[in-house]
């Protein structure tokens, strides 16, 4: 048997706890499938008194344990942008190989983070940054080397995920399911992060940055929360055989101007057919949809978030760089040879379902058509009810378009709004057939 390799770990909060435990529980293993045993050297918290059983390995100086000279590896699950790019810099200046859940700093910093790894010979490993304990990216950095994707599209944030399926299930409004998600745990106090897309844009830019061989950072991805969903949008959804998903899409796309090709990257609230595999994805689940040229269409499922599921994830990220530490291997690179560029979201074409509230009277549909045609965009189908009987309320018109560039739908609906005969736009959401072979949505 090898030397031990010895592991820091930066946290022992929900996570940080849970690798605690696999590394104890499954020493022996670990030490067979990595050929030396796997060791605790050390473990930084900010409150050392919360965590008293771990004894002696405990310690609040961060920045001295990643770069002491028996760390062979550094486990950062403390998340956020800083202390944890400052210290994750230091270990893999310092040659520690490192393994990060930290979608954010990916998010943000990981070509910094690469290129640390690249001159001082170091691993970086991050399969738990999304999608818990979903084996996602080595998959799209390994198994699919040798193929070219297409498209990735997935539910990749639990906590949305759930709020619009009781939404779907039960026809309860935005603030009563984020209120039962919070109350089962599945919410934090401040859900920002969550319903307002940030987590799932962090991810799409780690997801799309593999997939394209093509930088791409948080900032490049469109972001559209759940918020403004409500019960009215999930039945009109229905209504066309449609479920609301928070969706994650990272395409390779026509470039602009003729253009060979570019990525476009985007997070927000979509129809998407029942047909379409994604739509069974209900409660805190994630899944994620990839497309590639030869191998087809793949589906990832599985428990996206929590302690247990993502330390797995974490863990099986640090028997590959204990195995690579132990043969003296080092494991893929960076590959960001394509350096497509990002398409803004002006130019992603889609279809979608627009909602109006107008007056109920002769002449309004061809006044509203007009403004489609003007904009060049093409209805697919309109569907109008009018207003209750006996009252002077307005009509309710909803029009699916055929697929558009976002710039033209946005102008076409600022338009919309300053006609006289319009009351209100109601809601604009897109539908997604996601997928070369799924049926297309109509009224």
């Amino acid at each position: 048997m090898n030397a031990p390799i010895r592991v820091a770990l930066l946290g022992c909060g929900t996570v940080g706890s849970q690798v605690v435990r696999l590394l104890r529980d499954q020493a022996a293993d670990l030490a067979a499938r990595v050929g030396a045993p796997v060791e605790l050297a050390g473990v930084a918290v900010r409150r050392p008194h919360k965590h008293a059983e771990l004894g002696e390995l405990l310690t609040t100086d961060a920045p001295g344990l990643v770069t002491r000279a028996d760390v062979d590896v550094v486990v950062e699950v403390i998340g956020g942008i800083e202390p944890a790019r400052t210290l994750l810099l230091e270990a893999l200046k310092s040659g520690k190989s490192v393994v990060t859940a930290n979608k954010a700093l990916l998010a943000e910093d990981g070509p910094a983070l690469a290129e640390a790894a690249d001159a001082s010979g170091a691993d970086l490993y991050y399969e738990a940054s999304v999608a818990g304990a979903i084996p996602l990216l080595r998959p799209l950095r390994e198994s699919l080397a040798g193929d070219r994707i297409s498209r990735v599209a997935g539910i990749v944030n639990g906590t949305t995920n759930f709020i619009l399926s009781a939404m779907t299930s039960s026809g309860s409004s935005y603030a009563d399911a984020l209120e039962e998600a919070t109350r089962l745990g599945y919410a934090e106090a401040d859900p920002s992060a969550d319903v307002d897309g940030f987590d799932a844009a962090s991810k799409a830019a780690i997801l799309a940055s593999l997939a394209f061989h093509t930088r791409v950072t948080a900032s490049d991805v469109y972001c559209e929360g759940i918020r403004r969903v409500t019960a009215a949008d999930i039945a009109a959804a229905a209504g066309l055989g449609c479920v609301i998903k928070l969706l994650a899409i990272c395409e390779r796309v026509p470039g602009e101007a003729g253009a060979d090709a570019a990525v476009s990257a985007r997070v927000y609230p979509a129809m998407i057919p029942h047909s379409h595999p994604l739509a069974a994805v209900d409660g805190a689940f994630n899944a994620v949809y990839v497309e590639a040229d030869a191998a087809g269409q793949l589906m990832f499922y599985g428990q996206g978030a929590g302690g247990a599921p993502t330390a797995s994830a974490v863990l099986g990220d640090l028997v590959a760089v204990a195995r690579n530490r132990v043969i003296g291997g080092r494991g893929p690179r960076e590959s960001s040879y394509a350096s497509l560029p990002v398409l803004p979201i002006g130019a992603v074409r889609t279809r979608y379902h627009v909602s109006l509230d107008v007056d109920d009277r002769a002449g309004v549909l061809s006044g509203i058509a007009g403004e489609f045609a003007h904009h060049d965009v093409s209805i697919a189908a309109v569907r109008q009810t009018g207003a209750d009987e006996g009252t002077d309320g307005p009509a309710r018109l909803v029009v699916v378009t055929h697929t558009a560039p976002e710039a033209a739908l946005a102008a076409t609906v600022e338009a919309l709004a300053g006609l006289d005969a319009v009351q209100g736009v109601d809601s604009v959401l897109r539908v997604e057939d996601l997928g070369r072979h799924a049926p297309g949505v109509g009224m």
